[in-house]
């Protein structure tokens, strides 16, 4: 059930507020009170009931701790302990004393996100948008695309083969089902072969080897299956599907599996020396041209050409906005698409021959800018965790995706705070504000403080 939140009108007889005992120009708390909290909680109390069940932890106090956890590249363990020695944390979180017990157990995040799911995600990253004003409402935008990796293993045949053999002694213990042969000890020296499948002078030796396993992973397949009943059949139906499907791919397959736990990655070449594959899902990042705040994102559930991941990355940076994007800056991997709705997309080429030198100085200038959407990822990816997504699922790359494009909104905010108190402290003795100074103050709010 959705809990109420509780106003205090009056002020604790034996210690004061929180916001009394912090630094009231700290960035943290300039965040704070800039964030439209309730915009947040009202779009997140659908998610929740409304009359029956145990009252849920603050909604304020769960989205807080998302946005804290993506921005300071912390853990849900690591979060949590944070926000109890932090009372910085805390006020961000809507608390008004100090509270020296934890806000909640870790597991509480994850049953969070999976109850707002990426929709309710996506308020979260709406309320930072909405956070920069007109700097988010550009005409012109820059898009690329990046993989966003999941947290699994290199897949190779031999170690996807040994997980289903696994995976079939586990449902046999569990269903009390005595197997023929179990071929623990021979699958421990196929292992071993399997070690050395790049040697040349074992490679014929590895194959064998592989080929063996995927026949006991077979044969303990059939093995279950004649003791199964109908409703064991039932359980275990996609489970041996997903099994099958994997012993029988081969490296000419389409819609390979690369892992047994994440069915839906895929792998993705972008052409880097160090890293020939990367294996997860790709994400469209859409920043504003000159400001370079993310506006829109978007995680595709398939392996498809960038130009057309256009239409749905510019979808959602259209919901975040009140005006239209009326060009798109993209590199040379975007070709084929010249135009998306009502967005023009401009691709580095050939200079046209009725072009002016203005005209190819401004087109050279704006390629060149485009470039600048490349370390805001480099950002998401070691500043944010989107190196490796820990959340499970396609939605855990949605959620994920999203709470790093918050953070980084966040950031923006906070680095544009601190650059104007620098400037009001400069200009404070005598010194007359310029119009770039005052325009800064639309941009943040909690400057009138001074």
């Amino acid at each position: 059930m959705v809990r109420k939140s509780a106003s205090r009108t009056q002020a604790n007889l034996f210690y004061g507020s929180l916001i009394n005992m912090l630094d009231a120009n700290d960035p943290l708390i300039a965040l704070a009170d800039a964030i439209d909290w309730n915009k947040i909680e009202k779009e997140l109390e659908k998610y929740y009931h409304h009359s029956n069940g145990r009252p849920g932890k603050p909604i304020r106090l769960m989205a807080g701790l998302l946005m804290l956890k993506q921005l300071e590249n912390l853990s849900d363990e690591s979060v949590v302990l944070q926000w109890k020695r932090n009372p910085y944390y805390q006020y961000f979180c809507g608390m008004n004393d100090y509270c020296s017990a934890l806000p909640c157990d870790s597991t509480e995040l994850v049953k969070f996100r999976n109850r707002v799911g990426s929709a309710g995600i996506d308020a979260i990253f709406g309320a930072s948008v909405a956070l920069h004003l007109e700097t988010a409402e550009e005409e012109r935008v820059i898009i690329d695309t990046t993989a966003h990796e999941k947290n699994v293993t290199y897949p190779t045949d031999g170690k996807l083969a040994i997980k289903i053999i696994n995976q079939l002694h586990k449902i046999a213990k569990r269903e009390g089902i005595p197997l023929r042969r179990t071929y623990i000890k021979e699958i421990k020296g196929h292992r071993i072969t399997l070690r050395f499948f790049r040697h040349p002078k074992k490679r014929s030796k590895a194959v064998s080897a592989m080929k063996r396993l995927r026949t006991i992973a077979k044969t303990l397949i059939r093995d279950l299956d004649r003791h199964f009943d109908d409703r064991q059949h039932k359980r275990y139906s996609e489970e041996f599907y997903l099994f099958m499907r994997v012993l029988l791919q081969k490296r000419t397959s389409h819609n390979k599996i690369y892992s047994l736990h994440e069915s839906h990655i895929y792998a993705m070449a972008k052409g880097k020396d160090h890293k020939s594959y990367e294996y997860g899902t790709k994400a469209s990042i859409v920043s504003t041209y000159t400001h370079g705040i993310i506006v829109g994102v978007c995680a595709h559930d398939i392996n498809q050409h960038d130009s057309k991941t256009l239409e749905a990355a510019l979808t959602h940076a259209h919901t975040k906005r009140t005006t239209t994007i009326n060009e798109a800056v993209c590199d040379r991997g975007y070709r084929g698409t010249k135009e998306v709705g009502k967005t023009k997309i401009s691709i580095p080429g050939v200079h046209l021959k009725r072009d002016t030198e203005e005209q190819k100085e401004e087109k050279k200038a704006k390629f060149r800018r485009r470039a600048a959407v490349e370390p805001i990822i480099g950002h998401l990816k070691n500043d944010y965790r989107m190196a490796r997504n820990y959340l499970k699922g396609f939605i855990g790359d949605q959620i994920n995706l999203l709470m790093a494009a918050c953070a980084w909104n966040l950031k923006k905010w906070v680095n544009d705070f601190i650059h104007a108190m620098f400037f009001i402290a400069k200009y404070w003795l005598g010194a007359s504000f310029n119009n770039q100074l005052i325009k800064r103050w639309k941009y943040t709010p909690r400057l009138l403080v001074l």
